[in-house]
């Protein structure tokens, strides 16, 4: 005990209290400057910066990826300033641990080649404009393909939705390939399953007549196309007929002409068949 008491009596128990006190308290206002900051730093970029761009409106896929980009610059720069805060708040010799983490890079330089391969990537896709949020693409890496809306364009990663909900967090320097779907008009194609014996000519009366009927009708309709009799890879032999929509239609015309045309097949004694 006598040894115990001793070792405890060369620290001064109220100097350290206070000194945690002092950095607990500086810890917590630097959190709430640091949040107060963001806040009013993300205001600054949505509402003044942007606003400044020269975009066609101002909901725009380009301006929305434009703000995704600036609001992740800008939250890679605060969170480094916070951390450089927190650790000179606490007493750490910052400048030391700058000067061992060069040291360290140079070990870790290879794994870095990923992240700096990212940024480049990612900066030449917003630089090309290759797409922009809101947009629907394809993005393929050899065998891999991911399909979906474009989420969210980072200077290190993109973010795609497919059709079923699943979030893709995608690192640029594996987008190799870009397939842009939201740009220009998109085909819809129909194939009318047919056997050989159904009379041709008397099919495309029905088809022509349901697209004077319709077509007209449909701003979305660019032009159509009846190419006609095709035989499939598989054998199939199929009756084929083109549309060249505005882009995010196709599903919609697709199921409207397919129902309208099978409805008048059917009505005119021609089946369409699977065989």
């Amino acid at each position: 005990m006598h040894f115990l008491t001793k070792y405890l009596a060369q620290f001064n128990v109220e100097a350290m209290l206070m000194e945690l006190v002092s950095k607990v308290v500086s810890l917590v206002l630097l959190v709430i400057v640091f949040y107060i900051f963001k806040k009013i730093a993300t205001l600054f970029v949505r509402k003044v910066m942007l606003s400044s761009l020269r975009v066609p409106t101002p909901d725009s896929g380009r301006q929305k990826t434009i703000a995704r980009l600036l609001e992740s610059s800008l939250n890679y720069v605060l969170y480094f300033l916070l951390l450089y805060s927190i650790l000179t708040i606490l007493g750490l010799p910052v400048s030391s641990l700058l000067a061992g983490a060069g040291i360290a890079g140079v070990a870790i330089g290879m794994g870095a080649q990923g992240f700096l391969s990212d940024l480049v990537n990612g900066f030449f896709i917003l630089l090309e404009r290759q797409f922009d949020v809101g947009e629907v693409v394809r993005l393929t890496n050899g065998s891999i393909k991911i399909q979906g809306a474009v989420t969210s364009v980072g200077i290190r990663t993109t973010q795609v939705r497919d059709a079923d909900g699943t979030l893709h967090f995608i690192p640029n320097r594996n987008i190799l390939v870009v397939s842009n779907q939201s740009r220009g008009d998109m085909r819809v194609q129909i194939d009318l399953p047919l056997s050989l014996a159904t009379d041709l000519l008397k099919v495309e009366q029905v088809i022509e007549a349901i697209n004077q009927k319709e077509v007209s009708g449909l701003s979305a309709i660019k032009d159509v196309k009846m190419v006609g009799p095709q035989t499939l890879e598989n054998g199939q032999f199929v009756f084929r007929i083109q549309f060249f929509v505005t882009n995010g239609q196709q599903s919609s015309i697709y199921q409207r002409f397919y129902t309208l045309y099978q409805e008048a097949l059917f009505a005119a004694g021609i089946d369409l068949t699977n065989q």
